[in-house]
C-alpha cells in the first residue's frame, strides 16, 4: 500500500467510526447512563483508583480521537469520579491530547485530496481565505475554543484543514479548552446530590450570563488584533509579505 491509499484509508477508518459511534453510543454514554451505573463505577474507582484514571483517561482520549459523542458527559463524569482538581487535569489533558492525535490523522489523510488548479478564481478564494486563519491562527484558534456553541470535534477538524501550526493548536487547545472544563467538571464534583434528587445535571449552566458573559468578553477582544491586521494596524506577516514578492 503506497502512501496516498494509506491517507485515504486514515480518513476513511475515521469516518466510519464516527458515524458508527454516532449510532452506537450516543445512548451509552449518557447522564442517564451514569446515573444508573454510578454505585458500580464508584465502587471500581474506590477499588482500584491509579487503574481507574488510567482507564477514564484512555476512555475520553478516545472518545475525542474517533469524534465520537459524549464529551460533556464525559467531563462531568471526571469531576464526578475524581473531583474538581485532578478531575479538570483529567480531563483537559484527555481532552488535549485526543485532539491534537485527531488533527494530525486528519492533516496527514486529507493530504491524499488535492482540489482541481484548474480553476483561478476558486484557487485565489480559496487562497486567501487559507491565508487569512493562517496570520490569524492564534486569535482564531482560542475563538473556536472559547466560544461553547463550536462543536468541539469541528474545533477539532477545521484547523488540520487550513495549515494551523501544530504548536499553536496544542496551547490554544490546552487554554481554550479550560474555562469550559472547568464548567463541567464541577458540575461532576456534585452530580451525586443531583441524582440523589432523581434529577439530571444542568449543562446549560455553560450558558448563563455569569460564565457566558466573561467568555464573549474575551472573544470580543480577541477579534481586535483581526480587525487590526485587516485594516493594516498591524505590521504584515512574514506570509503577507513572501505573498506580495510572488
Amino acid at each position: 500500500m503506497n502512501k496516498l491509499d494509506l491517507r485515504k484509508t486514515v480518513v476513511i477508518f475515521l469516518l466510519i467510526i464516527a458515524a458508527f459511534g454516532l449510532s452506537f453510543f450516543s445512548e451509552l454514554i449518557s447522564f442517564e447512563a451514569l446515573k444508573e451505573n454510578r454505585s458500580d463505577i464508584s465502587d471500581f474507582r474506590d477499588e482500584n483508583f491509579i487503574l481507574s484514571i488510567i482507564v477514564f483517561w484512555l476512555f475520553y482520549f478516545l472518545l475525542v480521537v474517533f469524534s465520537l459523542p459524549g464529551a460533556a458527559v464525559a467531563s462531568v463524569s471526571g469531576g464526578f469520579l475524581f473531583g474538581l482538581n485532578l478531575g479538570l487535569l483529567i480531563n483537559v489533558t484527555a481532552a488535549s491530547t485526543g485532539a491534537t492525535v485527531l488533527f494530525i490523522l486528519v492533516r496527514y489523510g486529507l493530504k491524499s485530496f488535492k482540489y482541481n488548479q484548474s480553476n483561478d478564481f476558486d484557487n485565489n478564494f480559496a487562497v486567501k481565505i487559507k491565508n487569512g486563519l493562517i496570520q490569524n491562527q492564534v486569535s482564531i484558534m482560542l475563538i473556536l475554543r472559547l466560544v461553547p456553541l463550536v462543536p468541539f470535534f469541528l474545533a477539532n477538524i477545521l484547523p488540520a484543514l487550513v495549515s494551523v501550526r501544530l504548536f499553536n493548536f496544542i496551547w490554544t487547545t490546552v487554554i481554550g479548552i479550560i474555562p469550559g472544563g472547568i464548567v463541567f467538571t464541577w458540575i461532576g464534583v456534585g452530580v451525586g446530590e443531583v441524582f440523589d434528587r432523581n434529577d439530571y445535571p444542568n449543562i446549560e449552566l455553560l450558558f448563563t450570563p455569569a460564565i457566558l458573559g466573561p467568555l464573549l468578553g474575551i472573544t470580543a477582544l480577541l477579534f481586535i488584533p483581526i480587525i487590526f491586521r485587516h485594516f493594516g494596524f498591524l505590521p504584515k506577516t512574514i506570509t503577507e509579505q513572501k505573498n506580495e514578492k510572488c
